[in-house]
């Protein structure tokens, strides 16, 4: 053996493609299904509980325990094998049991699940069904079983996996409760090819109703969108008509832009997982590779008149959804500009009003600059009087010529003076 270490993962991903093999059934046999999920958030379910719940059901025939942690398990309870799986959002009981019961799909059979312990289930019924496997008679013993069994209008009937076996159900409820598949074996089908037949009949059945959730969800906000739809045409329409101001149009776009995020949020686990499951039962079927039983609709047909114009429902509901956000996003990004123009004219017309006022400011400033001239002239005179009135006196020069003379010189020193301040200053 190399010396190295192994991924810590390594063998729990290696053993998680062979851990849930595919049960070994024979003809004749019936299965029970049961589907148990709960109502809200059931993907962030404590599955303890689900755990918890499948234990008490192996106590009840000593049967061993699943290992902790487990999402599938595989076991003998009494005379009868069951398989349990936890998904995502639901977990799934299936008991396979030898030989059928005298009354085709007799109520009684979903007995083998204990009604006491129904009861204390973490969760809610979501799908149970009622499989009867037989060896494959006649073409005609099939159609009168066919015909006695299941509604006729939705009936879809198939050959399967090479014409090795024939499946049939119409996908509805029983009065029992529970959905109805039938599944004629040939003699040289072997064990295994048996219970993936019935496997992928369980699983179509179950992937089909839980995407149909998603159907229900389009449905409920369906009205939702109506109307919010409407509010986005009206503030769209405002726009354009200036009937509002655009700050006001613009938060009852983002509200409207709020609104259609937070629908979003809410829908977009289930339409996501309404995406993958639908993809689950196209899958399954095509596995099967289906070719027509005397005429009858296939499985594939079925879902291709029943399922997918549900399917194409939710698919346009989460487009509808996205558009009306893009539509939203769109007009509030026009707004804005309309609304930035808008202040840039307003900004505009405040710096003209600026600019007008520094005029009238600077105008105003020169004014006092020459009042401030003829004061600081005024007492420059004085001063200079002051200073060379001895001198004038000696020549004999009068104080007023002396003020004369001393004037003009003093009042263009001053302004000369000013001047060379204020440009020193606007540099």
């Amino acid at each position: 053996m190399p010396a190295i270490e192994d991924h810590p993962l390594r063998y729990a991903l290696a053993n998680e493609l062979h851990a849930r093999p595919f049960p070994e059934l024979s003809a004749p046999c019936h299965a029970v299904f049961l589907a148990i999920k709960q109502p809200q958030d059931a993907a962030m379910r404590n599955r303890d509980l689900d755990r918890a719940h499948l234990i008490e059901l192996l106590d009840r025939y000593g049967a061993p325990h699943p290992s902790p942690g487990a999402t599938h398990f595989s076991g003998q309870i009494g005379k009868h094998t069951l398989k349990w799986e936890s998904h995502t959002e639901f977990v799934t009981f299936t008991i396979f049991v030898d030989g059928t019961a005298a009354r085709p799909f007799d109520p009684d059979s979903f007995d083998v699940f204990p009604e006491d312990w129904l009861k204390k289930a973490p969760g809610m019924r979501m799908g149970s069904s009622l499989i009867r496997v037989e060896e494959r008679p006649s073409k005609e013993e099939i159609k009168t079983k066919l015909e006695s069994w299941f509604v006729p209008e939705s009936l879809a009937v198939s050959q399967v996996l090479d014409d090795s076996a024939v499946i049939a159900g119409d996908f509805r409820i029983d009065a029992g409760g529970h959905s109805r598949f039938a599944i004629f074996v040939g003699d040289d089908i072997g064990k295994r090819r048996v219970g993936r037949i019935l496997q992928r009949v369980t699983e179509i059945e179950t992937y089909k109703t839980v995407s149909m959730l998603g159907l229900a969800r389009a449905r409920t906000i369906g009205g939702q969108l109506n109307e919010i739809d409407d509010r986005l045409s009206d503030m769209v329409g405002s726009m354009s008509s200036n009937a509002a101001p655009a700050e006001d149009t613009l938060t009852a776009l983002l509200e409207i832009s709020a609104d259609l995020e937070n629908l979003m949020a809410q829908s977009s686990f289930r339409f996501g997982a309404t995406r993958a499951y639908e993809a689950l039962v196209t899958q399954r079927i095509e596995v099967l590779r289906e070719e027509r039983f005397d005429g009858r609709q296939t499985f594939a047909e079925f879902m291709m008149r029943r399922f997918d114009p549900a399917m194409r429902t939710v698919k346009a509901t989460e487009r509808r959804m996205q558009q009306m956000a893009d539509r939203a996003t769109r007009a509030a990004e026009l707004l804005r500009t309309r609304v930035d123009v808008e202040r840039q004219t307003q900004n505009q017309a405040l710096l003209e009003s600026m600019d007008r006022r520094a005029a009238l400011q600077l105008r105003l400033q020169k004014t006092v600059e020459g009042l401030s001239v003829v004061a600081i002239s005024y007492y420059a005179v004085n001063l200079a009087i002051y200073l060379i009135g001895p001198l004038a006196y000696t020549a004999d020069v009068s104080k007023t010529v002396l003020t004369a003379a001393v004037t003009p010189l003093v009042v263009l020193g001053v302004w000369f003076l000013v001047r060379r301040i204020r440009e020193g200053m606007e540099k």
